[in-house]
């Protein structure tokens, strides 16, 4: 059975950094597509980055300059490194992972997903 599992997340000011981790057990994604999205309240899931086998990488423009996703694959494992942040990133912040290698930002691109894990940024 695969599982991703982020880390605890947290309340931070603005201005901040945090990082988020993910773990995958179950099967191996380290020749597949792995992001990040998530999701505000009120608000629809959207994405934030993703990272393929290549270490490639995309961004949503909002966190361009700020987040940094990559990945080590001897851990299975993917990070958003969080720089800057802004009372607007608040959200929960979701791990996904897919079966492909393309880099793609739509949610029903990724067969697998985290819990989810709350950041909220105060100004």
């Amino acid at each position: 059975q695969v599982q991703l599992v982020e880390s605890v997340g947290g309340l931070v000011q603005a201005g901040d950094s945090l990082r988020l981790s993910c773990a995958a057990s179950g099967r191996t994604f380290s020749s597949a597509a792995m992001a990040w999205f998530r999701q505000a309240p009120g608000k629809e899931r959207e994405f934030v980055a993703a990272i393929g086998w290549r270490y490639n990488t995309a961004y949503t423009d909002s966190v361009k300059g700020r987040f940094t996703v990559s990945r080590d694959n001897a851990k299975n494992t993917v990070y958003l490194q969080m720089n800057s942040l802004k009372p607007e990133d608040t959200a929960v912040y979701y791990c996904a992972a897919s079966d492909r290698v393309q880099l793609v930002a739509r949610r029903d691109y990724y067969q697998y997903w985290g819990q989810g894990t709350q950041v909220t940024v105060s100004s």
